[in-house]
């Protein structure tokens, strides 16, 4: 049962513009089936963002890095305030709720996402076959029942925000800012019709997880809607270990955590957790089956 002073968090995966897109001979048939997009580019990505970065290299100077968490973990999508860090500190329990067909197929994205995010983070993060049990409800429905069900998971507030967006994701606080449950709704026809079903899968259970804003200044991540990642990055990794060190608590404000950061991230740019985090990421299961 939530605290009453349990504050909601909601997150959005939005439409960009303007994409064109491009197939690989490997796995496409499966990403075919998921209805899957090959970006090149977004054409409504900031020109000054590209020029600035290069997402080889760039992204992994501490300052981008420290900038990076400030926007992503310290921020929400939905008001200009600083928050305090938002994490779990108990086990995650995901429940799969299936209104739609390809069921086996659909979880079987969850758990290889569920297992990566676990793999990073050191995280308990498991799969649960009883609604009563997770404190994570995941719903695969359709476009014509979405509003219905974000009506009843996340309230009045949650569907004022449809417009423009392919899935949902909401978390809830208690008084410590913990993370103490979360919903995500997607709803697989209108993913599909945009190429975003593993986009929604990988970028909502990865943002209830406590890195619930949405960036252009963060590049190349799953967070910046104006770029084509549909799986995580490398600074996507660096962004989780980031948030699930054990010296960052739920709680901590922008100036308590930074220091925190800095010796992280000297130590992980001695011991070569930096130089390979672009490498180690693609290890995850769902590169593999789509292909890349």
């Amino acid at each position: 049962m939530r605290s009453r002073a349990s504050i909601d968090c909601y997150k959005r995966l939005r439409l960009p513009l303007g994409l064109r897109y491009l197939g690989r001979s490997m796995g496409l048939s499966l990403r075919l089936l998921l209805g899957i997009a090959f970006p090149l580019f977004a054409a409504q990505t900031q020109p000054a963002l590209i020029q600035a970065l290069n997402p080889a290299a760039d992204w992994k100077g501490s300052a981008n890095i420290t900038q990076a968490f400030s926007e992503i973990a310290l921020k929400n999508e939905y008001d200009k305030d600083k928050h305090r860090v938002r994490k779990w500190h108990v086990p995650v329990r995901v429940f799969i709720e299936h209104q739609v067909g390809d069921k086996a197929l659909h979880t079987q994205l969850v758990q290889m996402h569920l297992a990566h995010l676990a793999e990073i983070t050191g995280h308990d993060i498991q799969l649960v076959d009883v609604l009563s049990e997770a404190n994570l409800h995941l719903v695969f429905t359709r476009q014509s029942l979405w509003v219905d069900d974000i009506m009843r998971l996340m309230g009045p507030n949650a569907a004022k925000n449809v417009h423009g967006s392919v899935c949902m994701a909401k978390f809830a606080l208690n008084a410590n800012s913990e993370i103490d449950r979360a919903w995500v709704i997607i709803p697989v026809d209108q993913a599909k019709m945009h190429g975003k079903l593993v986009a929604c899968v990988v970028e909502e259970i990865t943002q209830v997880l406590g890195l619930p804003n949405d960036s252009e200044k963060v590049f190349p991540s799953i967070f910046n809607d104006k770029t084509p990642q549909d799986l995580l990055t490398g600074l996507d990794y660096i962004l989780l270990k980031l948030l699930y060190s054990t010296e960052i608590k739920a709680g901590m404000t922008t100036t308590e955590v930074q220091p925190i950061i800095q010796k992280q991230l000297i130590q992980w740019q001695r011991d070569g957790t930096l130089s390979d985090a672009d490498k180690t990421v693609r290890q995850g299961q769902l590169y593999g089956l789509l292909g890349y």
